[in-house]
C-alpha cells in the first residue's frame, strides 16, 4: 500500500504567503522601529513606573515579540522540512537573527524589573496587570543570575554564530542523512525496529549503527562544542550546576527534579521485569537491543491509511470531550499538519504553537503503523493545548516544558484506551498493552536514563576537557545498561546511538521532562477514572490556563500534588501493576534471572 499520507502537507498562509511575501519585511520592519520606540519610552524609568505605565509598556512588549514570534515561526516551519534548501536555511538563519536583534533591544526591561526591591514589586503587581502577574514573577526568578546589559547583549549576538550554528549544522546533518542501501531517513530506518521479524531489526540496527558512524567525528565535535559553551555560560551566571538553568525554566526545584530521578531510578526493576517477560513471550534464548519494540503476535501490522488514523484519533477524543474532538478536526481540516516523510524533513515529530493570533501546526513522519496513530495522538494533544491557551497571550502560553509533554502524554492515553477496547482478541490486546508499556517506559525510564547520560557528560566535560567518542560510548553504554540490567543485551554496535538523539542539543536538561509529563499524566488518567465525565470541564481548564501559575499550582488545582513523593510512587506503581497483567496475561512469571 502506497503511503496515504504523503499529500498530508501543512498549509503556512496562515502566517505568510510564503518567504517572499513582502509583508513579512514591513512586519520586520515595524518590530525594530517600535524596540527602539520601547527602549526610548522606558530604558532606565522601569523601576519608577507606575502600574498602567507597566501595564502599557508590557501590552507594547507583548505586540512587536508576536509579531516577531510570527515571522520567526513561518521560517521554522520552513525550513523544518527544507533542511536541504539554501534559500529556506538563509530564511531561517534572518529569521534567527531578526530575533536577536529584537532582543537585544529589549533586554533591558527584563535586567530592570528583576533588580527592583520586593517591596516596590508588591506595590506595582496590581489586580491591573493580573494577566501578566506569573510572566512577570518568573522573571524575576532568574535575576541571580542575569550578568549586566552589555555583557548580555554580548551573549545574545554571539549564539548565533555559537551555539545556534552548531544546532543548526546538527540539524541540516540528520536531514540529510540516508542509511543503507536503499538511502532511507532516520525516520525510515528506525521503522525497521518495530518489525516483527528479528534479522529485519537487527539488520536495521546495523545499517542505523554503520550510518552513525560515518558521522561520528561530528557529532563528536558538536555535542563537545555545545557542552564547553553550556560550561562557559553556566559559569558566567554563577549557576551551581548544568541543570538549574532547565529546572528554572520548569518551575521546579532542584529537591523536586531529584525526587523524580531518585524514585524513577529505584524502579529500574520494573523495565528489568517486563523485558524478561518479552523474551519469554517472544520465545527467545536472549533479548538483544533491536529486539525492544520486536512486536507481539496479535498487534496491528496492518498499514492505517491516513483516513483511519485520522477517524480513530477524533474518535478517541469525542468520547472524551466534544471540544477537544472539535479542536482536533481544525488540524485535519484546515491542512495544520504535515505528515509526509519527504527528502530533507529530519526524524521525529512535534507540534509548534506559533502565536496567539494564528495556530498550531503539527509534523511527524506518517508511515501507516500502530505507533504512527499513537504519535499523532500525542501531538495533537500538543495541538489541543496550544490552541486552548492562545487567549492567555503570547506571555501566558510560554508554558513549562513538563507542562507541555503533560497534555500530550495524557491524550496519548485517552487515545490507547479506546483504541485496546477495539481490541479483535486477546492475543491483540496483550499486543497493545506491551506495545503501551514500551512507550510508557520511553518516556518515563528511558528519559531519565538519557538524563544519567547526559549528567554524566556534561560532568565529565566540566572536570576533564573533551570526550572521545569511545568515551562518550562507555558513558552511553553504563547509563543505559544500567536501566535494563540483566533482562537485555546491548550489542557493541548500540554504543553510538546517542549520537543521534536532537533533544541534547536542542534543549540540554530537556529529557526529565518527559519522565515527569508520563507521571502526571498517569495522575490525572487515575482522576478521570475515578471522576469521569466530571473531570473533563477541570481538565480542560487546566489547559486554557496555560503558563498563567506554576506547574504546581496549576496540577494541585486539578487534585494532583507533585511536592508529595506520592506522586511518583503512583505512576510507577500504575507501570508496574501492567507489567503483572502482562504476565497474567501471557501465562509466563518472570523468574528469569535478572527479575526483581
Amino acid at each position: 500500500m502506497e503511503n496515504s499520507a504523503e499529500h498530508i502537507v501543512w498549509d503556512l498562509r496562515d502566517l505568510y504567503e510564503g518567504y517572499r511575501d513582502p509583508e513579512i519585511e514591513k512586519d520586520r520592519s515595524w518590530c525594530i522601529k517600535q524596540a527602539d520606540r520601547f527602549a526610548r519610552d522606558y530604558k532606565g524609568r522601569v523601576a519608577m513606573l507606575s502600574p498602567e505605565d507597566i501595564l502599557a509598556a508590557l501590552a507594547l512588549l507583548e505586540t512587536v515579540e508576536e509579531k516577531c514570534q510570527r515571522i520567526v515561526s513561518f521560517a521554522y516551519l520552513t525550513f523544518a522540512t527544507r533542511t536541504q534548501d539554501p534559500h529556506a536555511s538563509a530564511f531561517w538563519q534572518a529569521a534567527k537573527e531578526l530575533e536577536t536583534i529584537i532582543n537585544r533591544k529589549i533586554l533591558f526591561f527584563e535586567l530592570e524589573w528583576s533588580k527592583i526591591p520586593d517591596p516596590r514589586i508588591q506595590f506595582l503587581l496590581s489586580p491591573l496587570l493580573v494577566r501578566y502577574t506569573h510572566h512577570l514573577n518568573k522573571m524575576r526568578t532568574y535575576g541571580p543570575y542575569r550578568l549586566s546589559e552589555p555583557e548580555e547583549q554580548i551573549l545574545e549576538n554571539l549564539s548565533l554564530s555559537g551555539r545556534q550554528a552548531w544546532v543548526n549544522l546538527f540539524d541540516k546533518l540528520m536531514g540529510q542523512m540516508r542509511f543503507g542501501l536503499d538511502g532511507l531517513t532516520i525516520a525510515q530506518v528506525m521503522a525497521g525496529l518495530y518489525q516483527p521479524v528479528q534479522e529485519v531489526r537487527r539488520n536495521t540496527a546495523m545499517e542505523m549503527t554503520a550510518g552513525l558512524e560515518k558521522i561520528l567525528p561530528l557529532t563528536c565535535h558538536i555535542h563537545n562544542a555545545l557542552s564547553l559553551d553550556k560550561s562557559l555560560r553556566d559559569d558566567m551566571r554563577s549557576f551551581p550546576h548544568w541543570l538549574r538553568n532547565m529546572n528554572l525554566r520548569n518551575e521546579l526545584s532542584d529537591d523536586q527534579v531529584d525526587l523524580l530521578v531518585r524514585s524513577v531510578v529505584s524502579r529500574y526493576d520494573i523495565v528489568q521485569q517486563y523485558y524478561s517477560l518479552k523474551r519469554k513471550i517472544l520465545g527467545y534464548s536472549e533479548l538483544y537491543d533491536y529486539d525492544r519494540y520486536a512486536p507481539l503476535p496479535g498487534l496491528p501490522l496492518k498499514k492505517f491509511t491516513w483516513e483511519e488514523a485520522e477517524e480513530k484519533v477524533k474518535a478517541a477524543f469525542e468520547s472524551f470531550s466534544p471540544e477537544a474532538a472539535r479542536i482536533a478536526a481544525l488540524f485535519f481540516d484546515r491542512n495544520w499538519i504535515h505528515a509526509a516523510s519527504i527528502p530533507g524533513k529530519p526524524g521525529g515529530a512535534f507540534s509548534h504553537p506559533t502565536v496567539p493570533s494564528c495556530h498550531p501546526y503539527i509534523s511527524l513522519h506518517f508511515t501507516g503503523t500502530y505507533r504512527d496513530v499513537m504519535t499523532l495522538a500525542h501531538e495533537l494533544g500538543h495541538g489541543i493545548h496550544q490552541f486552548l491557551y492562545r487567549d492567555r497571550g503570547l506571555y501566558g502560553g510560554r508554558i513549562p516544558l513538563i507542562m507541555a509533554e503533560t497534555a500530550s502524554v495524557f491524550s496519548e492515553m485517552v487515545v490507547f484506551e479506546s483504541l485496546l477496547k477495539e481490541a479483535e482478541s486477546q492475543e491483540a490486546g496483550l499486543a497493545m498493552l506491551c506495545s503501551k508499556l514500551e512507550d510508557l517506559f520511553s518516556t518515563t525510564f528511558r528519559q531519565i536514563s538519557l538524563n544519567r547520560f547526559e549528567e554524566a557528560v556534561h560532568q565529565e566535560r566540566r572536570r576533564s576537557g573533551e570526550l572521545s567518542p569511545l568515551r562518550f560510548s562507555e558513558l552511553w553504554m553504563n547509563t543505559q545498561q544500567e536501566m535494563f540490567g540483566k533482562s537485555l543485551i546491548l550489542g557493541e554496535h548500540y554504543g553510538v546511538w546517542w549520537s543521534y538523539i536532537p533533544h541534547f542539543v536542542h534543549t540540554p536538561g530537556y529529557v526529565y521532562a518527559y519522565a515527569f509529563a508520563e507521571l502526571s499524566a498517569l495522575s490525572l488518567i487515575h482522576q478521570y477514572r475515578r471522576r469521569g465525565s466530571s473531570f473533563v470541564p477541570h481538565y480542560l481548564e487546566l489547559l486554557r490556563k496555560g503558563a498563567t501559575a506554576s506547574p504546581q499550582d496549576l496540577l494541585k488545582a486539578v487534585g494532583v500534588d507533585i511536592s508529595h513523593p506520592a506522586f511518583y510512587e503512583e505512576g510507577l506503581a500504575t507501570m508496574n501493576y501492567m507489567v503483572k497483567e502482562v504476565s497474567s496475561r501471557s501465562g509466563e512469571d518472570c523468574l528469569a534471572e535478572g527479575c526483581p
